[in-house]
């Protein structure tokens, strides 16, 4: 039987998706606790209650905000594929953007789109220009805010449809899989998804995670990814006295930041170009001064020369000022998956027939971006990345379409029954 929501489980998602999206899980890349923000607790607590009344089993939140659970598998002995399928893990997470308000969330629905600009408040509009994927979606039924906080489909989407899919497959027994494992982690946005993930605990043979964006995405690939932490030591003294003594410590970081190539920054790359994205400054003043640099490459050797130019930056900047102290930290996010997944490439492959079976035209490509999964098929779990649905992730003008969420759902369920036939 093919995988078909029904308008039930279609109102379902909808609902799932507005109540998570209510929920303040908004985390904090200058906490050192796990998670990094207690309040991802509250949602997580609510998906173990949840999990439990579908049937799971194991349902749990351990120490850290990681949600557990299993569905059993409904292969009868008869069947040729009984007891052959690998456990396959469904994978999302709690945490939204730590730099966009997600608090007191006010979901605004607009159903049967009728292809025009939206007019999210006064002075905010959608148009369909700046935003081509809304001529995709007419007739749609689309989900944004207020235009005060980001929405939350990041990655709350992903979250209810693998609830959804749950109640799909108790509603319809017929449709074979094999066991399934799921994952709600936290603090994937700040970087610490897989910190205490227990990929042996967690038991799946491959995985998939769904945290991508636009309708048929499959991501086998993400970037390289590195932070460099430049710190800059100056020498303070009474400004009115401070001739040939005083050192800023603030010039010394502008200097560094001004100097970076534009063509190696964010706004000025797309596709598969890597960039340095100074992103961060922590509480700084005339003595003490630091900021955080996003590395991103494709490759590694593409990601160590960016470190280069950045390092070449700091010691032109230091010939300006003798006097500063520079100093630069490189610590390691997370590698692209594809090396990875290419050594075992049949959980990409079973990813892109299942989305065919759901009459989706399948968009592989590689994501400018991170998910747990990179991190995860580097600790020995390859998970690629399938579509959620949200769009302008990370901003107040984020947006949704259910139906693309109800596809996800719909091609997550065929990529099961692709293992149960493969198997």
């Amino acid at each position: 039987m093919n995988a078909t929501l029904t308008a039930k489980h279609q109102k379902n998602l909808l609902e799932r998706f507005l109540r998570y999206v209510k929920i303040d899980t908004q985390s904090d890349e200058e906490s050192e606790s796990t998670p990094s923000t207690e309040k991802q607790k509250d949602l997580s607590r609510l998906l173990v209650a949840e999990l439990s009344e579908l049937g799971c089993t194991g349902a749990v939140m351990d120490e850290n905000g990681y949600v557990f659970a299993s569905v059993s598998a409904n292969i009868p002995e008869s069947h040729p594929a009984h007891g052959r399928v690998p456990t396959i893990g469904l994978i999302a997470h709690v945490d939204t953007y730590p730099g966009t308000s997600g608090k007191d969330v006010k979901p605004q629905i607009i159903e049967d789109y009728d292809g025009s600009d939206i007019h999210i408040s006064d002075d905010q509009v959608l148009t369909v220009p700046a935003n081509p994927n809304l001529a995709l979606c007419k007739g749609h039924t689309l989900i944004h805010t207020d235009g005060t906080t980001l929405l939350g489909a990041d990655d709350k989407a992903g979250i209810a449809e693998i609830m959804t899919l749950i109640s799909w497959l108790n509603d319809n027994p017929d449709f074979l899989h094999g066991p399934i494992r799921i994952g709600f982690t936290p603090d994937e946005e700040i970087g610490r998804g897989a910190d205490h993930f227990d990929v042996k605990a967690f038991g799946a043979a491959y995985a998939y995670t769904l945290d991508g964006s636009e309708l048929g995405e499959i991501e086998d690939e993400t970037f390289c990814a590195d932070t460099a932490i430049v710190t800059i030591t100056g020498h303070d003294v009474h400004p009115g006295y401070a001739k040939d003594t005083l050192v800023n410590a603030i010039r010394v970081a502008a200097a560094i930041i001004d100097s970076i190539d534009e063509d190696q920054l964010p706004e000025t790359t797309e596709g598969r170009e890597p960039y340095l994205h100074p992103y961060l400054m922590s509480s700084s003043d005339v003595s003490k001064a630091e900021f955080k640099v996003l590395v991103r490459a494709f490759t590694e050797e593409e990601l160590e020369e960016r470190e280069a130019h950045l390092n070449e930056v700091v010691e032109q900047v230091g010939d300006c000022f003798p006097k500063a102290k520079i100093d630069i930290e490189i610590k390691e996010s997370y590698r692209n998956m594809g090396y990875k997944i290419s050594e075992d490439p049949k959980v990409l492959n079973y990813a892109i027939e299942g989305i065919k079976r759901a009459g989706v035209e399948p968009k592989r490509q590689a994501i400018r971006g991170g998910t747990d999964g990179a991190r995860l098929s580097f600790m020995g779990l390859l998970t690629p990345n399938i579509w959620a649905g949200g769009q302008s992730f990370h901003s107040v003008n984020e947006w949704v379409s259910l139906e693309w969420m109800g596809k996800a759902v719909e091609a997550t369920a065929e990529i099961l029954g692709v293992w149960v036939e493969k198997s």
